[in-house]
């Protein structure tokens, strides 16, 4: 991608897209008189989904409070607001434009996340007649190829090998060549319930008005859903706040976020988690100084904090996320048209509302309207279960999941959506298919008991629909599922089962699946 240049002669523009704002990237070392930087919003981005409002609006203020950061540092810097009237709304036309009334000679970028804006970026320099180069992002701890090469020759691809290749590539958490107090994993440890007298700390949020770039938006017609308070924007839209919503998840929740990480409760939105993916993916803060601050912390405190917490949360960054985008190299593009079990379904409407009587999707659904946000459990087990069960088609898991989340970039969002929670991908990511009836969702929640539907109820008046759903996924999908070793165990209950009982609980789930926007 680089052609041979004279650099000291170039007149260089240098393209910073919204999920880019490392203000630690070699780029920004040194003031050059040569470079002018150009961040834009643009309606190609806004619309190839139908996005939250406040993703919009939490991007758009990163990128505005990066681009006068950047000014104060004295680099030169172009701004386009999204309805500013020589906006042309694409890359690669305002970048044309730029590039011949300013008489650019030479163009640079970082290296998307997103495969989508890797093709746009290629195609435009295929087209340049001035020299271009591209640069790593210098944000994650793994390169785009290292998790395909790592597997290299393997049929599966399982995630907790590469999370502890990669703990000893970056010597966390190690004490010469073993892992720190002889255990990689603490998951065992990290699946406990909420009990009902636990007090949960409130979570921290900012005040930021966003008034200006809601107006923006409103006047240029954009559509998106769920709610925003634009005189005090929640979300940290800079690096100081992301630094100060780290520092209050480490003294605050790291003591107790490893033990329940996977509960769920209708008191709390956000429990004991970080709510700092927003930041780590635009790159506000990078992976390694979460994961270093979390160590110093821990040690500075061994008394207050046990190992399991420290663990779960570094597996989540370390392991997790890296996992995930070296999937989504390895995989894509084939990736985002998989379909393991040729699911054909809509979304039911209420998706969108959360206006639905099962207790716990109308709590996820509604919370997600309200902060844009779930943890990985609600979205794994209450509405990527739900989504499953209910046959509905990955691309419009896919289409949901990315739009209303805030977190939700392509790079993370189809590995977790596609592969884990709908095993569209049948078994790259997950080894097994991610559902259940209610019975798991009542373990790890406060749902259940004020639900209009009944949990422990198969068929009948008020039966919960996890629980026939369940029983009829697995009968629909028999064929594919029936030698996974890890679900043997449910098929031999299934055939147990007396006939008329299996009936009952077939046509409960059509009842169900026939009237899908009502339950």
């Amino acid at each position: 991608m680089d052609n041979a240049v004279n650099f000291k002669e170039q007149k260089i523009l240098r393209l910073i897209l919204g999920d880019q704002l490392n203000s630690h990237h070699s780029w920004f070392h040194k003031v050059d008189e040569r470079v002018t930087y150009v961040l834009m919003e643009i309606r190609t981005e806004t619309d190839y989904a139908r996005h939250h409002v406040q993703k919009v609006v939490g991007i758009f203020a990163a990128m505005r409070q990066f681009s006068k950061e950047l000014q104060q540092l004295n680099h030169q810097v172009m701004y386009l607001k999204i309805n500013d009237a020589d906006n042309l709304q694409t890359f690669d036309k305002n970048l044309i434009r730029f590039i011949q009334l300013h008489g650019f000679t030479h163009f640079e970028f970082q290296l998307p996340d997103e495969y989508r804006l890797d093709e746009v970026l290629k195609t435009f320099t295929n087209t340049l007649n001035i020299s271009h180069k591209a640069y790593d992002s210098e944000h994650f701890l793994s390169t785009r190829e290292e998790l395909g090469l790592f597997f290299k020759g393997k049929k599966t691809f399982l995630m907790e090998s590469f999370y502890r290749y990669m703990r000893k590539k970056h010597d966390v958490l190690m004490h010469g060549g073993e892992p720190y107090s002889g255990k990689w994993n603490y998951d065992n440890e990290n699946r406990k319930k909420l009990p009902l007298s636990h007090q949960i700390i409130s979570p921290l949020g900012f005040e930021n008005d966003v008034t200006d770039i809601l107006n923006d938006i409103k006047n240029t017609s954009i559509k998106t859903i769920g709610h925003i308070d634009e005189k005090n924007f929640y979300w940290p839209i800079n690096r100081k706040q992301s630094l100060n919503l780290l520092d209050y998840f480490l003294k605050e929740c790291l003591p107790f976020f490893g033990t329940f990480q996977d509960a769920m409760t209708p008191k709390s939105w956000s429990i004991y988690h970080a709510r700092i993916s927003f930041s780590l993916n635009i790159k506000l803060i990078s992976p390694l100084e979460v994961i270093n601050k979390a160590i110093e912390h821990w040690q500075a405190n061994p008394n207050q904090i046990q190992i399991n917490q420290l663990e779960g949360f570094v597996r989540q960054i370390l392991g997790w996320r890296e996992y995930m985008r070296g999937i989504y190299w390895n995989k894509m593009p084939e990736y985002a048209t998989l379909n393991y079990f040729n699911h054909q379904n809509k979304l039911p409407d209420w998706f969108w509302t959360g206006d639905t009587k099962m207790n716990c999707l109308k709590h996820s659904i509604h919370q997600s309207l309200e902060f844009a946000y779930a943890h990985h459990i609600q979205r794994l087990m209450v509405t990527g279960n739900f989504m499953l069960l209910a046959g509905i088609h990955p691309n419009e898991a896919d289409a949901w999941y990315l739009g209303i989340y805030i977190d939700a970039f392509e790079w993370v969002e189809i590995t977790n959506t596609r592969g884990m929670s709908q095993f569209a991908d049948g078994g790259i990511v997950g080894t097994k298919p991610y559902v259940s009836s209610a019975s798991y969702i009542d373990k790890m929640s406060h749902y259940c008991g004020t639900c209009h539907y009944q949990k422990a109820k198969k068929t009948g008046e008020k039966a919960c629909p996890f629980n026939s759903l369940y029983w009829n996924f697995y009968n629909q999908h028999e064929d594919q599922l029936a030698k996974n070793p890890r679900i043997g165990m449910m098929y031999n209950i299934w055939h147990k089962m007396k006939s008329e009982d299996k009936v009952a609980i077939l046509k409960q789930a059509q009842f169900y699946l026939q009237h899908i926007n009502e339950i």
